[in-house]
Formats: structure tokens, sequence, C-alpha cells
């Protein structure tokens, strides 16, 4: 499958979640297990029924595993940030990341509150909306303004934080600089459906992220610390503070 294929492929299953969520009646309904919305498995259906077409493998947060076997695997949170979207909060996503042998291939990441979009291909730089972007290069720890995924447990020392509660666009924020850092520590680990296609956009426009060695499973019940940065010392100094490779 070429780039511009995958980046199709990719593009066809967060319109497919748009569509599914458009015709949705309760967005507060809850879904089947603890933590679970109703809107998490409409999204779910949507997407595999694209992926599926498709013939790839598929990690989603929402169904596990499908087609281990195959090159490709598409990495998926349909709905990531849920809790926001189940009280209309214009701040969740569809988060998609190819991973073949060599690591994460190709990102989309779909604001599906305002559309926004961003995506990346491996090598070939990051985008929102079709323009390039870059991070802040923000590099003093004191300055900083931080996202965060659960508190951390001693002081750090930046200078703002937030707690938007979807880590890709979170992530994808640092990448175009409109946040400096974005923290998932030890204690508040994520899984690759919730880091993997925000990490790939940050890689692509020039944010210090951690090793790929480090965070690219395709292992359901994996679970990761996740600290990227505008620039590497601000990435090392968080890192620092946090006890964090």
């Amino acid at each position: 499958m070429g780039d511009d294929e995958l980046l199709g492929l990719l593009a066809q299953a967060a319109d497919a979640v748009a569509e599914a969520l458009g015709r949705l009646e309760d967005w507060s309904a809850p879904g089947k297990r603890p933590g679970q919305y109703g809107l998490d498995l409409v999204a779910d259906a949507a997407v595999l029924e694209v992926l599926d077409a498709a013939g790839v493998g598929v990690l989603s947060e929402e169904s596990g595993r499908h087609r281990p076997e195959a090159e490709l695997t598409v990495v998926v949170d349909p709905v990531d940030g849920s809790t926001n979207a189940s009280r209309r909060l214009p701040w969740y996503a569809t988060s998609l990341c190819a991973v073949d042998g060599e690591g994460p291939r190709a990102a989309l990441v779909v604001n599906q509150a305002t559309g926004e979009r961003y995506q990346a291909l491996r090598g070939a730089g990051a985008f929102r909306d079709g323009q390039p972007i870059q991070p802040s290069g923000s590099d003093g720890l004191t300055g900083a303004i931080v996202a965060v995924s659960g508190w951390p447990a001693q002081p750090v020392g930046w200078g703002q934080f937030r707690a938007l509660g979807a880590a890709a666009l979170e992530l994808c924020a640092v990448a175009d600089g409109r946040l400096d850092a974005f923290v998932a520590d030890a204690r508040h680990p994520l899984a690759p459906w919730d880091y993997l296609g925000g990490l790939l956009v940050c890689a692509e426009a020039g944010a210090a992220v951690p090793p790929w060695e480090t965070t690219v499973t395709l292992e359901p019940g994996a679970r990761r610390p996740v600290c990227c940065a505008a620039s590497g010392p601000l990435r090392g100094a968080l890192g620092r503070a946090l006890g964090l490779p």
C-alpha cells in the first residue's frame, strides 16, 4: 500500500467515525464495561468496517487486536477523550497510527468536534489541515505550559499546566506549538492507541520524543509513560523531574 493510499484509508476511517457520531442521539449512554461509553462502541464499529475491508491489522482500544498476522497494523482510538465527548466538550479525537516492521509509518489525528486534522508520514513531516507545523522551541521548564495525564507525585516546576483529557490532541498541540510539552508519568501510563498517532506527528514536526523502541508496542495490555516536549532540553528537564528516561 502506497503512502497516499494509506493516508486515504486513515482519512476514510476517521470520516466514518464522524458520520457515525453525527447520527448519535444519546452521547452519555454507557458502554459495556466501566469507563466506556456507547459512543465508543459506535465509533469502533465504524472504524472496523473501513479497516476490515482494507485487510490491514487493527489494534483498537474498544475491540482489541484483529489480524495480528498482517504486515501493517493500524493502532486506533476511535474516540480519544470520550468523557469530553459525552459532555460535548469540543476536545475529542479519532487517532490512527499505521505501524509496520520499521515502526510508526503514518498517522492521522482528527478533532471530531472541530474537524481539525493532523497527519504525518515517516520522514515526510507533519501537517495541520494541510499546512506544515513545528513546535514552540521552548527549552525552559519554568516558563513551559505542559499538558498532563494524571497529576505527578512531586512538584515539577513548570510555568503552567493543562489537563485537557485527550492525549492524542495534546501531543498534536505540542507538535504545532500551542503547548510546550505533554507528560504521562509512570504512575499514569498510557496505552499505545492513546499516544502513537500523536507521537508520530510530534516526531515529524521536530519535537523531542521518546525512542521508538521504548514506546512502540502492539500488545493490548501494554502501558507506557510518555514525555514529549518542544525541545530536547525541555524534555530532559521534565524527565529528570519525573524520573523518566
